[in-house]
């Protein structure tokens, strides 16, 4: 498949988390396609809701959306033994690994040498920890990692303000299982 230097595949963990980061990305001449890939999410209905969400902000960003495959036993087997792992520990480390490996392989099958993640945008993830597992990735699959702190100069309030001005659906906690807040 022809490489077109502009082309980057978003991974998007979700619409809010992503609303900013296309927009910064489409600015820096990108031509973005995002890549929802999410085995994390709990329950399906709750996966159902991001999916609707994020369908509609890559409607309104007029960008291309990819659905990879919802594979909850693919993430509980990825996990398993740290499902008592505390939130930021090594379960998350995990998730992100998972998510963003399937990005760098559907990078590549689509002729997209460079990609990279809406997770960086939370003020609850580690930028460093993200960009570690990412450049790992890349190198080893030979694609690039573009390393963005997406919360940076304001990122995270101009991504919840997109968000608010296209009532995109707000979740309340990181998407697995052992995050759901019950309040």
């Amino acid at each position: 498949m022809e490489q077109k230097e502009n082309k980057i595949l978003l991974h998007a963990c979700c619409a809010i988390c992503s609303a900013h980061p296309i927009e910064m990305l489409k600015h820096s001449g990108y031509e973005v396609i995002v890549y929802f890939y999410n085995p994390n999410i709990f329950p399906r209905e709750e996966y159902e809701r991001r999916l609707e969400a994020q369908k509609t902000l890559c409607a309104h960003e007029d960008v291309e959306l990819i659905v990879g495959d919802y594979e909850p036993d693919v993430y509980f087997d990825y996990v398993r033994g740290y499902e008592d792992c505390p939130e930021k520990g090594a379960r998350c480390e995990l998730c992100f690994k998972l998510r963003l490996q399937e990005t760098a392989r559907k990078a590549r099958a689509l002729g997209i040498d460079t990609f990279t993640t809406s997770i960086v945008i939370s003020p609850h993830k580690n930028f460093a920890t993200l960009t570690k597992i990412g450049e790992e990735i890349a190198a080893a699959e030979g694609l690039t990692y573009l390393a963005v702190d997406f919360k940076k100069k304001d990122g995270f309030l101009k991504t919840n303000k997109i968000s608010r001005e296209l009532g995109l659906y707000r979740q309340n906690y990181c998407g697995c299982k052992f995050s759901v807040r019950l309040d």
